[in-house]
């Protein structure tokens, strides 16, 4: 899209999901804000699925990331082997470079 925002994060620069409870249609899952992840790919910009609930035109598209997390970075309690991983596909808005 020409009327999109240009992308701050590359293939494996570190994120933090930000951590924000805006009312409203959300696309970022609850229990990956405030987790640290590390960015698979940018997938492309699209209009922003949060603004285009409420009927208005979700430019400028944001950039589309897909971001890789431990799974242990998720859930306290995870059990499972250290290199376990879950994958999510996060706006850049709610993203930060990580600390």
């Amino acid at each position: 899209m020409s009327d999109a925002l240009p992308a701050r994060f590359a293939p494996g620069d570190r994120v933090t999901v930000r951590v924000a409870y805006p009312p409203g249609h959300l696309r970022t899952p609850f229990y990956a804000r405030g987790a640290s992840g590390t960015i698979e790919r940018l997938c492309g910009a699209f209009a922003n699925p949060e603004e285009l609930a409420f009927n208005r035109s979700g430019l400028p598209a944001q950039p589309l990331y897909r971001v890789r997390f431990r799974q242990a970075d998720l859930w306290d309690d995870y059990a499972g082997p250290e290199r376990d991983t879950v994958e999510i596909e996060i706006y850049q808005h709610w993203l930060e470079a990580a600390p």
